[in-house]
């Protein structure tokens, strides 16, 4: 399971900090001398001038891992099949063996699993549309 969890994040953190090196050529450094002129040093800079800067960056870093997180069919398929007693499955893993694998073909039982799936993605979706919305509003 750990190993599993490695191999899926190695991805994300790479594009993860794609996203946080785009986000601090952002920063405002008017706000970062603002700050140091406050008497803001290292972690008290960082908290508390840096980083709500960055949350744009963030909420789609966590929204984009969600998304690829629930969508993590292949990694299960190649590497455990589900692990030991289903130690490993997840959610489209637990659709694919009960709509199509050789346990059975329960087919409306997997297309039911499917709808959750698309649902819970299309919540996250939905967030990170209505962030970008108001984030255009407010921008305007």
């Amino acid at each position: 399971t750990y190993g599993i969890i490695v191999a899926g994040l190695w991805p994300q953190i790479a594009y993860c900090m794609i996203l946080y090196l785009t986000g601090l050529n952002n920063v405002a450094t008017e706000q970062i001398e603002a700050g140091r002129l406050d008497g803001a040093k290292g972690w008290r800079l960082l908290w508390h001038v840096v980083l709500p800067q960055l949350w744009p960056a963030t909420f789609l870093a966590i929204v984009v891992t969600v998304i690829g997180a629930l969508r993590s069919f292949d990694m299960i398929a190649i590497m455990t099949q589900g692990g030991p007693y289903g130690s490993s499955n997840v959610l489209s893993y637990y659709m694919y063996e009960t709509a199509l694998s050789e346990y059975g073909y329960e087919m409306g039982y997997g297309s039911a699993i499917a709808v959750v799936l698309f649902m819970i993605m299309m919540v996250f979706i939905i967030a990170f549309l209505w962030k970008m919305y108001q984030d255009e509003k407010d921008w305007r």
